[in-house]
């Protein structure tokens, strides 16, 4: 899988690129990652990339002009020739979920679009696929919801995980149920256990235990997805 980072500050994605097991797939050739700037299309000898609204008003909006054509030059040099689906990254767009990473880890290539300033020209809207948004708050720019977007897509690759199970059972897997409680050593803790029938060695009791678990969890903490995995999936 591919993916395109169109952001002014590509620096930022350093550490990230090189670490844990999203540097893990960059070095095994599962996830290329490129990173272009648009200020290497920007404008006059400052490369500005932003201007100032038309109608007034605070802050600056970034450039349609200087976008596309980074967009394009991606597209330009992609390689194999594969395009990729873009997407604009923008408190405005469809909250991001586990059922949009496993359908964006399905997708050849992906540009994550980062945003600054107070926004983007409206006119870039229609040069991309489609705007996500990891949420409903504001920050200052795009490039943590991309590396959120990488992660939970790259993780669902085949071979970057060393086990495949965790993808199933886990909070949001393919049941859409919060993940059962776990535990691990010492068997007790200033005064707390674990359950008895995570210690009898009967996996069918245990598998029984946290499914119950797992539901009771859904339905006290996020009853909306407890509605939503009865639903058709």
């Amino acid at each position: 899988m591919r993916v395109d980072l169109v952001t002014l500050f590509p620096e930022l994605f350093d550490a990230f690129l090189t670490t844990s097991f999203v540097g893990k797939a960059c070095r095994d050739g599962i996830l290329d990652v490129r990173r272009r700037s648009p200020r290497e299309f920007g404008l006059g000898k400052h490369r500005s990339v932003d201007d100032t609204p038309y109608g007034g008003g605070s802050g600056m909006v970034m450039r349609v002009d200087v976008l596309v054509a980074c967009f394009e030059s991606l597209d330009a040099d992609a390689p194999g020739g594969v395009r990729a689906r873009r997407v604009l990254l923008t408190p405005q767009g469809v909250p991001f979920d586990q059922r949009a990473a496993v359908r964006l880890s399905r997708e050849p290539a992906l540009m994550l679009v980062c945003g600054r300033y107070e926004g983007f020209d409206e006119r870039v809207r229609g040069h991309v696929d489609e705007e996500i948004s990891l949420g409903d708050f504001v920050m200052t720019g795009g490039e943590v919801a991309a590396m959120a977007i990488v992660e939970a897509t790259a993780r669902l690759l085949p071979g970057v995980l060393g086990n495949a199970d965790s993808l199933t059972f886990e909070s949001h897997g393919d049941e859409g149920l919060l993940e059962y409680p776990q535990y691990t050593r010492p068997a007790e803790f200033r005064g707390q256990g674990v359950p008895d029938v995570l210690k009898n060695g009967n996996h069918a009791e245990i598998e029984s235990y946290r499914r119950r678990e797992a539901e009771l969890r859904t339905a006290a903490r996020r009853p909306d997805l407890t509605a939503r995995s009865r639903g058709p999936r």
